[in-house]
């Protein structure tokens, strides 16, 4: 038997209804689909927690600062739900833009502070589109729990804001980034990468795991955490480092001296392909 797939908002609320008015406890997994391993995590988890599992597949327009980016992005549909079957979700939402925007939106969600760094200093209006696709995800679902990887930490602090501030009655949950035998973290984008490129790839997560290594034998300052990192991508013209920020978990904003845990955080270009990654710093007591 195949996973229930639903493509409107009407007959979603209509098959959810019953299941919330019986006490089941609904778990989310929002995504843009081209799954993968690291979703199947998600999924798992969720399935482990929760009583019923709803998968979100939608390419969101809004958070694209790029056009050819958006054209590029993986549609693997059939694929996808296969992914969903067997990972344990009960039912899988994918609806169409029109039917998540039926008109230009003119109300989106502003991130503040949480997106000025990072991933949103370099892809303008992005964290806009995603707070507010989220926000409409989390109200069209009205799950219990929503889960979310940590592969993107800023997207996950901004999440966790968007909840709170917005009084949004759903617990977030962050599952630990998967990653292959050689550190780098799985991503819809890792098929991008030619052989040549997929043997570069690691390099993001050397770079940060050289600057927790740092941190963890007690190097305090900042700027020479990140000089230390960013040594270790090799010099080659398919590799374009875009950033590496030492930040505080809540706030993403970047520290001068690590005193208390930080997020190291990177985004590299590998040729066309650009790959972010983050792992969690802590200083000797």
């Amino acid at each position: 038997m195949s996973v229930e797939r639903v493509t409107t908002i009407a007959e979603l609320r209509r098959r959810l209804q019953p299941l919330r008015q019986a006490g089941r406890t609904l778990g989310a997994v929002p995504t843009m689909g081209a799954l993968h391993r690291g979703h199947a995590t998600l999924i798992e988890r969720a399935r482990a927690e929760c009583d019923v599992v709803i998968v979100t597949l939608f390419i969101n327009p809004l958070q694209f600062d790029r056009a050819d980016d958006l054209e590029r992005y993986p549609r693997t549909l059939e694929a996808d739900l296969a992914l969903c079957q067997q990972a344990g979700a009960d039912l899988v939402f994918a609806p169409t833009v029109s039917e998540m925007y039926p008109s230009e939106p003119r109300c989106t969600i502003e991130v503040s502070l949480l997106g000025d760094h990072l991933c949103g200093r370099f892809r303008p209006g992005h964290f806009r589109g995603m707070a507010t696709v989220v926000m409409k995800l989390l109200q069209v679902v009205q799950a219990d729990f929503a889960y979310f990887g940590e592969k993107d930490a800023q997207q996950l602090a901004i999440v966790r804001r968007l909840v709170a501030d917005f009084n949004v009655p759903v617990v977030i949950v962050g599952v630990p980034t998967a990653r292959d035998p050689d550190g780098l973290a799985i991503s819809s984008r890792n098929q991008h990468l030619d052989r040549c490129e997929r043997e570069l790839a690691p390099m993001l997560y050397q770079a940060l795991s050289a600057a927790r290594v740092a941190i963890e034998r007690g190097m305090a300052d900042a700027t020479a955490v990140r000089a230390e990192a960013a040594a270790r991508i090799a010099a080659d013209e398919r590799l374009r480092l875009e950033y590496l920020e030492l930040v505080d978990p809540d706030t993403m904003q970047p520290v001068p001296r690590i005193e208390a845990p930080v997020i190291a955080a990177g985004a590299l270009w590998v040729g066309n392909t650009r790959l972010i990654d983050n792992v969690r710093c802590t200083p000797p007591a």
